[in-house]
């Protein structure tokens, strides 16, 4: 299957390279194009990825597209676009598009699946998020989601629960990034070394992440695992709770769905 990258950023970028890093998927077989040229052919040719001259290029090679430019720019790049796209299934990275707005832009044929990767999809432990409502025939159906599934968890989440599952997995590498950040910085305040200290404080989440991942804990059965009486990580938790450390990721939380 040839892949075809409408638009190359930072999300198309880590998809890519998660892509190859599983093994399943070759630079030669993916191919994009990008306004900037020449960045485009920097980041490609470091990829062994094709890089086209224009959109209408990748659209005629390419068996599958992704759609990986900015929501407000999807019209403006895509209508152009509508004889190139006629029979080609579609990938849609862009953050609020639906199927329906793709037919209602392209035409009742057009045949999509919008999901929303997160940034972790560049190691192989990335979230996609599906929205349910597709129209990919059946083997094409097949042959996505096992291409979503070399980079990580692929789930398919109902209306109700697609808004505040797509926040958590987008925005949540933010908030554990922050996490790490301060764990290292208080790490290095009181004498670790910097680079030790970002490590490991990575690890810690990871670990602790995996952890939860393979018992299905509760984390709060992980916590009080840690926490002796009287002993220091108690103290530590008491510490974060009266600074609002819960409260500040519910607050989170609550910003980025308004």
């Amino acid at each position: 299957m040839k892949i075809g990258w409408i638009g190359f950023g930072n999300m198309a970028q880590a998809i890519a390279k998660g892509w190859i890093r599983s093994g399943q998927v070759t630079g030669a077989q993916m191919i994009a194009s990008a306004r900037d040229q020449d960045k485009l052919h920097r980041v490609t040719e470091g990829l062994g990825m094709q890089a086209a001259a224009n959109n209408a290029a990748v659209c005629r090679a390419a068996d599958l597209l992704v759609v990986a430019v900015k929501p407000a720019m999807i019209s403006d790049v895509l209508l152009p676009l509508q004889e190139e796209l006629k029979n080609k299934p579609l990938l849609s990275i862009a953050a609020g598009w639906t199927t329906k707005q793709y037919q209602e832009l392209l035409g009742a044929e057009t045949r999509s699946l919008c999901v929303m990767p997160n940034l972790p999809v560049e190691v192989g432990e990335g979230i996609i998020l599906c929205q349910s409502a597709h129209n990919l025939d059946a083997d094409e159906y097949t042959a996505v989601r096992e291409l979503l599934s070399y980079l990580g968890l692929v789930a398919t989440l109902d209306p109700i629960q697609a808004d505040a599952g797509a926040m958590l997995a987008g925005c949540g590498p933010a908030f554990v990034a922050m996490a790490i950040e301060a764990l290292a910085d208080g790490a290095v305040k009181h004498g670790l070394s910097r680079r030790n200290a970002y490590d490991m404080a990575a690890r810690v989440l990871k670990g602790t992440a995996a952890l939860q991942l393979e018992t299905g804990a509760h984390p709060a059965v992980i916590k009080d695992g840690v926490c002796s009486p009287a002993g220091i990580t108690i103290r530590g938790v008491a510490a974060l709770e009266k600074e609002g450390f819960r409260q500040a990721l519910l607050a989170a939380m609550d910003a980025i769905m308004q």
